[in-house]
């Protein structure tokens, strides 16, 4: 089996017929977890069952209210499929495994667990059921019945850095970034060498909060890079507070999972967004035609629909919005990759080589990245 499974050749097209935009209608309900909804379709035939464990509440305006966005899109486009979810749900492996084998034993054909620390709590209760096929997002650990799966956001990023880098009128750029795993470190050098593309100078600080959702904490990140004299904030967190609190302080923005705009208008430049609806309709299409197989690792790209940017802010300049799109494109089409942004010459944030001039990182050095590129400022180890 090849590392990464893409999404087939027609996923857009079904994608571009379909909104992804409709309301839960959900019924809510509180449990010893959190609270859970569920929405039930009314098919003719026995539904194929899918549940959602998320790790923030759905109304957090970013992470799991795009994969919440996703779970709507996937009952939409295929009726004959019911879905349920529980949020709030703490990375505390006894929570987790409560959650994932309390879906399991009520018959649900598949489980996703959203949220990087759900890994151990799935992958000890998966084998207890091997007729339930569960996928971790932005997991690496796989199992028969065990899948994978996250999106290359970083050429999302890359192009919301073109769009920072030009708008930074100091060139110092702050970003709140949740945990130092590959996952958020690649991210911020994607976005780093995005803003570099148009201003070399540029530096990016970075603020650890150790945390994916917690609005204050990540208020108070944002707010000490403010007082660094930063002039414009991106973010890897859950939440808009980053975004609030760069419009209070009269700087620009760039939001993450979700258009941001709505929570702050006056600063938020673009965000780089997820479609999650497109890997889900996607992933049970194959599981009801029974042509899923177990133990997939997927990783997908613009062209798959996954990721996205934000419209860019009427304030940013027609031109830098249009060349910014236009790099965008050049992802869309396939004519740029994840793997064109890790392309050397690299240096790394000490000044030695991180990718040599000519080579092109693989998407396994990609995903497993460590160490920050020269212009970012802060530690790597969180």
């Amino acid at each position: 089996m090849s590392l990464y499974r893409s999404a087939e050749s027609l996923l857009q097209a079904r994608i571009n017929r379909r909104t992804l935009a409709a309301g839960t209608g959900a019924s809510l309900a509180l449990t010893g977890l959190g609270k859970v909804g569920a929405q039930d379709s009314t098919p003719e035939g026995e539904p194929f069952k899918v549940a959602f464990i998320y790790v923030g509440p759905v109304g957090d305006g970013g992470y799991t209210y795009a994969h919440d966005q996703g779970r709507i899109a996937l009952q939409d486009a295929l009726p004959n499929v019911e879905t349920a979810f529980i949020e709030n749900i703490p990375e505390v492996q006894a929570d987790v495994e409560r959650a994932v084998r309390g879906y399991a034993e009520e018959g649900y054909n598949a489980v996703v667990a959203t949220s990087f620390g759900f890994g151990p709590g799935v992958l000890a209760v998966a084998p207890q059921f091997p007729d339930t096929q569960f996928i971790h997002i932005s997991g690496y650990q796989t199992a028969d019945n065990v899948s994978t799966a996250f999106g290359k956001i970083e050429e999302s990023r890359y192009v919301t850095g073109v769009v920072a880098g030009e708008m930074s009128e100091s060139g110092s750029i702050g970003y709140v970034a949740a945990f130092p795993i590959p996952e958020v470190i690649r991210g911020i050098n994607a976005f780093t060498l995005g803003a570099q593309s148009i201003n070399p100078d540029v530096t990016v600080q970075v603020v650890w909060t150790n945390t994916w959702y917690d609005p204050t904490v990540e208020s108070a990140a944002a707010q000490s890079l403010v007082d660094l004299g930063v002039d414009v904030i991106a973010q890897h967190q859950d939440t808009p507070g980053p975004q609030q609190v760069a419009e209070a302080a009269g700087i620009y923005s760039v939001g993450y999972n979700t258009d941001m705009s709505q929570f702050a208008p006056a600063a938020v430049l673009t965000s780089a967004v997820w479609n999650w609806g497109a890997y889900y309709i996607w992933a049970v299409e194959q599981m009801m035609a029974g042509e899923w197989e177990g133990g997939n690792q997927y990783w997908g790209s613009w062209q798959d629909g996954v990721v996205d940017v934000a419209p860019i802010a009427d304030f940013v300049p027609a031109d830098l919005a249009e060349q910014a799109m236009a790099v965008a494109d050049q992802f869309k089409s396939g004519e740029m990759g994840v793997t064109d942004i890790f392309t050397g010459p690299i240096m790394k944030q000490d000044g030695s080589e991180g990718i040599a001039e000519g080579v092109a990182y693989s998407d396994e050095e990609i995903l497993n990245m460590n160490w920050f590129v020269q212009g970012v400022e802060g530690s790597v180890e969180g």
